[in-house]
């Protein structure tokens, strides 16, 4: 018998057209017969298909998948609960807090806005709040809204920003006991999800079709808790905007999750004596949005494929901006969206300015004056400048936000200057730099991401007891910690293998680089689908979406730190040499899709049956 094997195998090479050379490896076509190959899909699935799948593919309901994507990145995702442990954000009038109170100094006790002073001293009471000295910048929401609620849970590198908003349609505060800050009744609903060391943000918006929440219960997050949460992922799909309507990117655009002006009631901004000031300590809420170092070479990329596909334009659009007059971005990396139209010109308090704006800038440009002349008209003259207050315009050259020294604020010609780039109409005097940063592959970059499988190996399976000669495996193993971004539960790696047989050459000598397959699963005109995770190609067979031993479709990882062990078995014949190519490749999540690994791995075996 292993005579008659010999004679097959000179006999293929003989009959070969091209010649060989005792180096030469006579490549057959594993893929030229469909049935062949259709058998050889069959046997990789039932062999191996638990662990055959791409991570966020259970579904393509957009909440749902937003929320797997979403987990695959930060892992597990926390209820957005503004009930406990939440910070009630403050509203501040004349220097004093305000907050809706029965008034019991009056007959029956009416609902009035109670205001006091730093030292806890009743100043006075109202029936409204038309003015406030610290308005809210968003624009669409009540500007001097009192009784929203804020929640951060941070677990490593990965922190989750809650906001539950109050607001009215007429963007009025009155004293209807919907204000009050014990009523659980809100209007909108927003939590953001960012990866400190990555500069990986994600932003879950509230349905706009809705009018009110209610923070008394916490609000399970997109996708669930899990794949297996079914009645969680059923209950996030009526409670989360599908159409991502609200470009949640153009203010959360400091490379942080927060946005810090003076309504975020942080104790470094907005106060006369900053975090000394007795109005900071007795309102304030402290540093509970911490600081954090920020520069315009840090990683920044937003998360969820339905949302960057709806803002794909803006996100490509997006710069950074280096002020040309030196005066501002110690403290802030201005950009070309929000934080730089807007927020920097209410900063400064200053017009938005565009030397020469070209038509299609003409516009926008009149919409955002009007919407900080609205901002200012809510604004009470106690913190302006020339008022009691002092505290706008909130940041001052050189000082930043330091406001104690009563310096100048910036000139007219220099923001100008600084206008004119943060409406992206500037030239190289701007520094300008795209915002967002690209998808990383696996092991290409910092943030963590040195991560390469290790220990890789390939063995011979012969087939067990009762099975026929048919029944040969070729085992791979190697081991890989998905570690970008400090995650223990990331979940958006996943392996690709190329394979391709050949005759075994007489002489046993080892392939060369060229014998072996490549990885191309981009190249449409060459690929046959054989299922959903693998795929023909001329004379390759590729398998897609290795995942881990043990890691079965549809379900969420367990947390590791360690690397973690991966084991595929490919089907084989006897008497052929199998290559294998390997690579890691990322799920982005955006519209990159995918970012595969520069770098693959060669291993190869013989099958030799005696």
């Amino acid at each position: 018998m292993q005579q008659l094997r010999i004679f097959e195998a000179c006999r293929e090479i003989v009959l070969s057209k091209k010649s060989q050379s005792k180096n030469d490896v006579l490549r057959v076509n594993l893929a030229s017969s469909s049935l062949e190959a259709e058998a050889f899909a069959e046997a990789v699935l039932r062999l191996d298909g638990d662990i055959l799948w791409a991570p966020a593919s259970a579904t393509n309901s957009t909440v749902t998948k937003f929320g797997d994507e979403a987990r695959a990145v930060f892992g597990p995702i926390p209820d957005a609960d503004c009930a406990n442990d939440a910070q009630t954000m403050p509203i501040e009038v004349d220097g004093n807090i305000v907050e809706l109170k029965p008034n019991f100094t009056r007959p029956n006790h009416p609902l009035e806005f109670e205001h006091r002073d730093a030292s806890g001293n009743v100043i006075a009471w109202t029936s409204g709040i038309e003015k406030c000295d610290k308005p809210s910048l968003a624009g669409n929401v009540a500007y001097c809204a009192p009784g929203s609620r804020l929640k951060r849970v941070v677990k490593g590198n990965v922190e989750w920003l809650t906001l539950c908003r109050k607001s009215t349609s007429n963007l009025m505060v009155s004293s209807n006991p919907y204000w009050q800050a014990s009523n659980p009744r809100f209007a909108l609903l927003g939590t953001v999800g960012f990866n400190r060391v990555t500069g990986e943000i994600i932003f879950f918006d509230g349905r706009k079709d809705r009018s009110e929440f209610d923070w008394s219960r916490s609000f399970v997050p997109p996708g669930g808790h899990s794949y297996s949460d079914s009645s969680g992922r059923a209950s996030a799909e009526a409670l989360y905007d599908p159409t991502f309507q609200i470009q949640c990117h153009i203010c959360h655009d400091n490379k942080s999750p927060y946005v810090i002006n003076p309504h975020a009631a942080q104790a470094r901004v907005g106060y006369f004596d900053g975090e000394q000031d007795l109005r900071a300590i007795a309102f304030s809420l402290g540093g509970y949005l911490p600081e954090r170092p920020r520069t315009e070479q840090m990683p920044f990329r937003v998360i969820g494929s339905s949302y960057t596909a709806v803002h794909g334009a803006d996100l490509a659009r997006a710069k950074t901006v280096r002020d040309p007059t030196g005066s501002c971005t110690a403290c802030h990396t201005l950009t070309t969206q929000i934080t730089g139209q807007r927020f920097a010109a209410d900063a400064v308090g200053r017009e938005p300015w565009i030397a020469k704006p070209k038509w299609d800038k003409v516009m926008e440009l009149q919409e955002e004056k009007k919407k900080i002349a609205r901002i200012d008209n809510r604004r009470t003259d106690w913190a302006l400048r020339s008022g009691a207050g002092k505290i706008h315009p909130w940041m001052v050259p050189g000082g930043g936000n330091d406001l104690s020294a009563l310096q100048p604020p910036i000139s007219a010609a220099d923001w100008q200057k600084l206008s004119n780039c943060l409406w992206d109409a500037g030239e190289a005097e701007c520094g300008y730099r795209p915002l967002y940063t690209a998808c990383l592959a696996p092991g290409s970059g910092p943030q963590e991401d040195g991560s390469a499988p290790t220990d890789l190996s390939i063995e011979v399976i012969p087939p067990s007891s009762g099975k026929t000669e048919r029944d040969h495996r070729v085992r791979l193993r190697w081991k890989y910690l998905n570690g970008y971004g400090g995650v223990p539960e990331r979940d958006d790696v996943r392996f690709n293998v190329a394979v391709r047989t050949a005759a075994i050459p007489l002489t046993r000598e080892p392939p060369s680089p060229s014998d072996y397959p490549y990885l191309n699963e981009t190249d449409s005109k060459k690929i046959t689908v054989l299922n959903e995770n693998v795929e023909a190609s001329d004379d390759t067979m590729l398998i897609k979406n290795v995942s881990y031993a043990g890691h079965s479709r549809f379900t969420d990882p367990t947390p590791s730190i360690v690397p973690r062990d991966f084991k595929l078995d490919i089907p084989a014949k006897c008497n052929r040499r199998y290559l294998v190519r390997l690579a890691p490749k990322r799920f982005c999540f955006d519209q990159n899709v995918m970012a595969y690994s520069a770098t693959s791995y060669l291993l190869y075996a013989d099958t030799v049956c005696d």
